[in-house]
């Protein structure tokens, strides 16, 4: 994998780049769109290529590892072949997933025991274990075993996690340097930087993952329940030590303000499941503001679902004719509106990217914010 860095905006640390892998470049700033089982729900591919212009998406680590399971994706050359995605795709460890199981899980130096939510079966995986595994699935980005502690998490348990992090990074980054990809095509990997909402644990961290000099790096273990304003502290702290010269991917993040700080702040990539979720549930993001598409205001609104700028549905379909779908149930209505905010959400950190290659990033961004935050 290869970056370069483009240009950075006055005022700001907001970057453009260009990630290149061997299945193809992404432009910087990016979003990427979750398809957790090896599918984005709700969307085709087709539809993420060309309406949502996704360039490149995520599979999950635990997910694919439980079901359809590693057999049967090398059997099938990898999940790009699996599910026809061609371009690129990054896969998360799977820590996240395995420390959510609270009840179903064990943490040892060994790495994290734990039942599948499928039919209880007991699984172990270690930094090795889940390098191998992200080499059979084929990603071209694959992530770092790690453990996610709550935002809430005390300053010991902080410290007693990260350090169990670091010791399974060490492991992992090793095992990695002496395996190859399984399909003929180089594979990338990620450390990531966790220490909760301490500066100190922080700093600790992204100067271990530094150290490193891997061909990008991840901040995690941020908007899991710490306020926000901290969340925007700890990007600022780890991004002024991870190298200029890699990609910084911020995990699970977020709303569109959230994106734009975080662009603001020297993040480069960012991933989360809110477009797709809160868009099965009715909720759409717009450059003017959030729409709650089951409210009774949409009844008889018969101007499109976006009246200016780009359309992102394969047809200009009415907020009142949405709002029916919703109201009555039909899937389309899940499908029109993951469609359309992943599109909102890929036409942003394009915007984005524009801003800042033109030198306004910083002015457009505090107008954008404003406008994106608002509820219709």
């Amino acid at each position: 994998m290869d970056f370069n860095l483009l240009a950075t905006a006055p005022g700001s640390d907001a970057r453009a780049g260009l990630i290149t892998t061997d299945h193809g470049t992404i432009e910087t700033p990016i979003f990427m769109p979750v398809g957790t089982l090896g599918s984005v729900k709700s969307v085709h591919q087709h539809e993420l290529r060309e309406d949502v212009k996704a360039q490149i998406i995520l599979g999950n680590t635990y997910h694919l590892y439980l079901r359809p399971g590693i057999d049967i994706l090398e059997k099938a050359g990898g999940l790009h072949k699996f599910n026809g995605w061609e371009r690129p795709i990054l896969t998360d460890s799977g820590g996240f997933q395995v420390f959510s199981l609270s009840d179903n899980r064990k943490l040892t130096e060994e790495g994290a025991h734990f039942r599948s939510h499928i039919d209880g079966s007991k699984h172990l995986f270690t930094p090795e274990r889940v390098v191998d595994i992200q080499r059979s699935i084929g990603a071209d980005i694959m992530m770092a075993l790690d453990e996610c502690p709550p935002g809430t998490a005390d300053f010991s348990y902080a410290r007693k996690s990260l350090h169990l992090t670091q010791r399974w990074l060490e492991r992992g980054w090793k095992h990695f340097n002496e395996t190859e990809g399984r399909y003929g095509y180089r594979q990338a990997f990620f450390p990531i930087v966790q220490g909760v909402v301490y500066p100190e644990l922080r700093r600790d961290a992204a100067r271990h993952v530094a150290d490193l000099g891997a061909e990008g790096n991840a901040i995690g273990g941020l908007a899991v329940g710490e306020p926000t304003e901290k969340m925007y502290e700890m990007i600022e702290v780890v991004n002024d030590i991870l190298p200029q010269d890699r990609p910084r991917y911020l995990m699970g993040v977020g709303t569109p303000a959230n994106i734009l700080e975080a662009i603001d702040r020297g993040v480069d990539m960012m991933d989360c499941v809110m477009p797709t979720r809160n868009g099965r549930n009715g909720m759409l993001f717009t450059r003017h503001g959030i729409m709650n598409m089951r409210n009774r205001k949409w009844a008889d609104d018969f101007s499109p679902i976006q009246e200016d700028g780009p359309s992102y549905v394969d047809h200009v379909y009415s907020k009142a004719y949405l709002r029916h779908l919703f109201i009555a149930d039909e899937i389309l209505a899940m499908q029109i509106a993951s469609i359309h905010n992943l599109a909102f959400y890929l036409w942003l950190v394009g915007e984005a990217r524009r801003h800042i290659l033109a030198g306004d990033f910083k002015s457009w961004k505090t107008d954008m914010v404003e406008c994106v935050t608002r509820r219709l």
